[in-house]
């Protein structure tokens, strides 16, 4: 049977493990954990897709016709 430390550090590289992942897969975002009692009971991932260009510079601008009238 295992001690109860065994099974608390197998618990807790269990979690730790999760965060590594969710962190690892992540460009832009949170990683949230969320404790209750002293123990890890949720991980949450929000990601974030970021554009290369801000909105403002991916619209055209109005160009003025160079044509005579």
């Amino acid at each position: 049977m295992s001690k109860p430390s065994a099974i608390r550090n197998e618990a807790q590289s269990d979690w730790l493990a999760l965060v590594a992942e969710q962190v690892g897969q992540l460009r832009f975002g949170v990683v949230q954990i969320t404790v209750h009692d002293s123990r890890v009971v949720q991980i949450e991932r929000t990601e974030k897709v970021r554009l290369d260009k801000p909105a403002a510079e991916a619209r055209p601008t109005p160009t003025k016709s160079l044509e005579a009238n």
